[in-house]
């Protein structure tokens, strides 16, 4: 049977060439084909091809040797017109998955993909006397480099499976990086996405197995508060990994105006997509003609604004919200929930938590989290 060609990796000229290198030296044969002739509009690189009874011995050397890093702190500066995708992660099996929703993404909108991973430093003699900082520094310094060579081992063995489920087919070849920054969490997220300007933040999260203690300190629903940024939350039993396999979503609305905007923000990220749209109003006190009246016309204005897209509408009246919006989820069969949020102040995050964050730890139903 023909040993057939795959995929081992997507890289500049100059990359591949190092790589083929080193690949012919173990006694790989190595192909290189531009992606662009392979598929078109694709951003510009080479494809390294490989024999499929190679890939087991290629992926060990390219592993073991550490070949190239993948931290370059300025790419996010260079504008090259692509839109791009930020996917904070910590290490766990559900920020894997979200990097795989977020390269199917990336695949699809032609956008690249920064991962960004954020540690917390204990270490801070600066918050202390000038002669006992000193002596402290000392003491720490070692625990520190401790923690810092366990964060750059955790992303290379991050981006090592990720390069291996990419030449392995379980995810698309797509254009990406990782960056390492300092601090609290939810705070560096925000900070870095107003420099980086993504498109999309994707977040993975443990959804409604997660403790109330969770609910304050949770960084992702502290980012889906703080930041400006449209914002998918990806609970750790979504049973989709590639929105082409989405057939229906919620979008909720309140009839305000912001709604219009985040409804058209949405509709630009779902273009590739073929999902129906359902636009969703809860009433919570006993709804009147006027709200069927709204809707119906909300419909009318997205589906002239909007022809690809195919919508629906429903309304529910409810005195409890949650159970019953998880009902409808569960009877609609809705896969994603779509709502508009604004950003609020901490004393409204810690008394009155915003929908958003609810359902955050209510349910398994990934969240897009829009901005009006």
């Amino acid at each position: 049977m023909e040993d057939k060609l795959v995929t081992l990796a997507i890289h500049t000229n100059e990359k591949a060439q190092i790589l083929k290198k080193v690949l012919e030296s173990e006694n790989i044969e190595v192909h290189i084909n531009d992606i662009d002739l392979d598929n078109p509009g694709v951003a510009p690189g080479v494809r390294i091809r490989i024999k499929e009874s190679d890939l087991p011995r290629a992926l060990s050397v390219v592993e073991n040797r550490h070949l190239f890093r993948y931290d370059d702190e300025e790419t996010y500066r260079t504008d090259d017109g692509r839109r791009r995708i930020l996917v904070p992660v910590d290490f766990s099996d559900y920020s894997l998955k979200a990097c795989q929703i977020a390269f199917n993404m990336a695949r699809d909108i032609n956008a690249k993909v920064k991962i960004l991973h954020v540690y917390f430093n204990p270490y801070y003699p600066t918050a202390l006397p000038m002669a006992e900082a000193f002596a402290y520094q000392g003491k720490e310094e070692k625990e520190f480099q401790s923690i810092i060579d366990k964060v750059k081992e955790n992303i290379q063995k991050l981006c090592n499976t990720i390069d291996n489920k990419i030449a392995a087919g379980e995810f698309p070849s797509i254009n990406y990086s990782y960056v390492l920054r300092e601090g609290l969490p939810e705070e560096e997220i925000v900070t870095f996405s107003k420099e980086y300007k993504p498109s999309l933040i994707v977040m993975g999260t443990r959804g409604k197995d997660q403790k109330d203690a969770d609910l304050i300190g949770s960084v992702t629903a502290e980012v889906i508060e703080m930041s400006r940024i449209p914002m998918m939350a990806i609970p750790q039993n979504t049973k989709f990994v590639d929105m082409k396999d989405v057939k229906r979503m919620a979008f909720l609305t309140n009839f305000s105006q912001r709604d219009l905007i985040s409804f058209d923000t949405m509709a630009k990220l779902l273009s590739p997509y073929n999902i129906e749209i359902q636009l969703t109003h809860i009433a919570l006190k006993k709804s009147d003609k006027w709200d069927e009246i709204k809707l119906a016309g909300i419909r009318a204005y997205f589906s002239k604004q909007y022809p690809n897209l195919k919508l629906d509408y429903t309304l529910i009246d409810t005195s409890d919200m949650l159970k019953t919006l998880d009902d409808h989820i569960k009877s609609d069969q809705i896969e994603i929930l779509a709502l508009t949020t604004s950003k609020r102040n901490i004393f409204a995050r810690m008394f009155s938590p915003s929908i958003s964050r609810k359902m955050l730890f209510h349910s398994d139903t990934p969240l897009l989290v829009l901005r009006g």
